[in-house]
């Protein structure tokens, strides 16, 4: 994505903005030192270090942030947050930019954000995921014939071991629908 489309995309959404405003506001006491990333499992992962991306940020380089994959990609292990010495809240900032990419709905995410819709619907229906049709739901989703070519190995063997239970989908509100109901009251 070019960094245009997300400075107008968060140009276009305040709300957005005010959120990355927010998440700059959570990590503005950050002191450089680096022991986010050298704690940090995933580091080998990530194109590039947790630090330097806290640096962007606070920089108001936001386009360098959100074209990069290295928040979504963190565990919520909490060991960055846990050995920071200002005690920074860095798994949440963390957590804020997954919740503020996709709400920019940036293309780079697209697959990522369908999971995850998937993987909640499925929380939301059943109250426990349900492997099978929540994989079904995102293949649908991604409207690409060869995504779930990559998955067929890896759901043979575990059909094989029985540690996928194929069933029918159930209708009705589902287990969790007023829990879902009553949170999304809540974050708006």
């Amino acid at each position: 994505m070019v960094s245009s489309d997300i400075s107008e995309k968060l140009a276009a959404l305040p709300g957005i903005s005010h959120r990355v405003d927010q998440i700059k506001h959570l990590v503005d006491a950050c002191i450089q030192c680096g022991t986010c990333s050298a704690s940090c499992p995933n580091l080998d992962f990530m194109d590039m270090t947790p630090r330097r991306m806290w640096r962007y940020l606070l920089a108001g380089r936001v386009e360098k942030v959100f074209a990069s994959h290295t928040f979504t990609l963190c565990s919520s292990c909490y060991v960055c947050t846990l050995r920071c010495p200002r005690g920074l809240p860095l798994t949440e900032a963390m957590a804020e930019l997954k919740q503020a990419a996709f709400a920019l709905k940036l293309d780079q995410f697209r697959r990522s954000r369908l999971f995850y819709a998937a993987f909640m619907e499925n929380i939301r229906q059943y109250g426990r995921v349900r492997e099978m049709e929540m994989m079904t739901r995102y293949f649908l989703a991604v409207k690409n014939p060869l995504v779930p070519l990559g998955y067929a190995s890896t759901g043979a063997r575990l059909l094989k071991k029985n540690k996928l239970q194929p069933r029918l989908p159930s209708r009705g509100p589902g287990k969790l629908a007023h829990l879902f109901e009553q949170a999304h009251r809540q974050e708006h």
